[in-house]
């Protein structure tokens, strides 16, 4: 319809055995502070936050979880903090398909929780222009720049105009194919080959976010940092990415006042995301110059690229410092994590459950 429902909703019909996990997608955001998705089964859970306009603290009609005094919601999302992705879909299950959350007073963390997807898609898509970001997330990311991630309104659409016009570009597809064979064959499964031989415990998450760092690298950068490489050296651009997400994750949890003032002593977590952020924007800014200069000495294909920072420097309202690295950074974002806990989630159901890994044998 033309609103968002509120449920019970249907529970999706299962096709087959179904998985004991969830799968966790990335974080998009809303006008307040943040908006999660994730999957369980087919069902879509969606964090929407509620406006905390009032001194009272009304009585929820539909509660996540019990809601104590000054703390909220908090004690027991902490104690199931181990399992979240089946406690919270547990807990939405329970209530028909929607719950509210209150977090800890006056810190105006409260949520209302959906796992319909047409409500997803609602936010999402159809009405994306009502659920503007605001000045208050922008300030929470403001490692992202002015880049779509945190873009509203026109920019956004701007921005979302020419990377669906990139990605639907035929000689994206041929960069996309060539860049992820690559570095299957040169580095991840001689990576796993290499392991699999002894007794050696490996994190595979952690490798298949180095794949995703290298390729997102080399997909829009044209540079390769070599982190998924025997050994699995300490590659600094990306220990400071990783530190932004944590420091940016922190701030979601503490009132605004608590990590402004930290931002301002530059101390505890601020301090390490002032730091952070300058290592990785100088590696950002470290390769875009390299490679601007390269395109200016070569002359242009128009009907070909090697990297997306070529395909959009081609435009010469576009060819500054800051949309290239506000584009580099939230093409990061979008890319290394989401697609590593897709493979990582994807590997480890494949290896809890025979009867499917199984049957991917047989059709391969």
């Amino acid at each position: 319809g033309d609103e968002l429902r509120i449920g019970p909703f249907p529970r999706p019909v299962p096709t087959g055995p179904p998985p004991s996990y969830n799968l966790a997608c990335r974080r998009h955001t809303t006008h307040l502070q943040s908006l999660e998705l994730c999957l369980r089964d087919s069902s879509v859970l969606v964090l929407l936050p509620l406006p905390a306009g009032t001194l009272t603290r009304r009585r929820c009609k539909t509660p996540l979880a019990t809601d104590w005094p000054i703390l909220g919601m908090l004690p027991q999302l902490l104690v199931n903090f181990w399992q979240i992705h089946d406690f919270l879909a547990h807990a939405v299950n329970k209530q028909g398909g929607t719950a509210e959350f209150m977090g800890r007073w006056f810190t105006k963390m409260n949520y209302l929780i959906t796992r319909d997807p047409m409500n997803a898609h609602y936010i999402l898509s159809k009405r994306f222009e009502d659920y503007v970001k605001g000045d208050e997330f922008r300030e929470i990311f403001h490692a992202f720049g002015d880049g779509i991630v945190v873009a509203d309104s026109e920019k956004w659409r701007d921005m979302r105009s020419l990377f669906h016009s990139l990605f639907k570009d035929r000689s994206f597809e041929v960069l996309l194919e060539k860049t992820i064979q690559k570095k299957l064959r040169n580095s991840l499964l001689p990576m796993l080959s290499n392991l699999g031989g002894g007794e050696t415990t490996v994190d595979l998450q952690d490798l298949f976010c180095r794949f995703t760092f290298d390729n997102i690298s080399l997909l829009g950068l044209g540079f390769d940092p070599n982190s998924l490489s025997i050994g699995l050296p300490d590659v600094e651009a990306k220990k400071a990415f990783d530190e932004i997400q944590e420091c940016i994750l922190y701030r979601h949890g503490v009132p605004i006042s608590v990590w402004k003032l930290q931002e301002w002593l530059q101390i505890g977590e601020e301090k390490k995301m002032s730091k952070a952020c300058k290592i990785f924007d100088d590696f950002l800014c470290t390769r875009i110059a390299s490679k601007l200069e390269e395109l200016s000495k070569s002359e242009t294909n128009n009907n070909q690229f090697d990297s997306l920072l070529e395909a959009v420097s081609r435009d010469e309202a576009r060819r500054h410092g800051k949309f290239l690295r506000d584009s580099a950074f939230n093409l990061f974002v979008a890319g290394k994590d989401t697609i590593a806990s897709a493979l990582t989630w994807f590997f480890w159901l494949v290896a809890t459950h025979p009867w499917i890994e199984a049957k991917i044998l047989e059709e391969i």
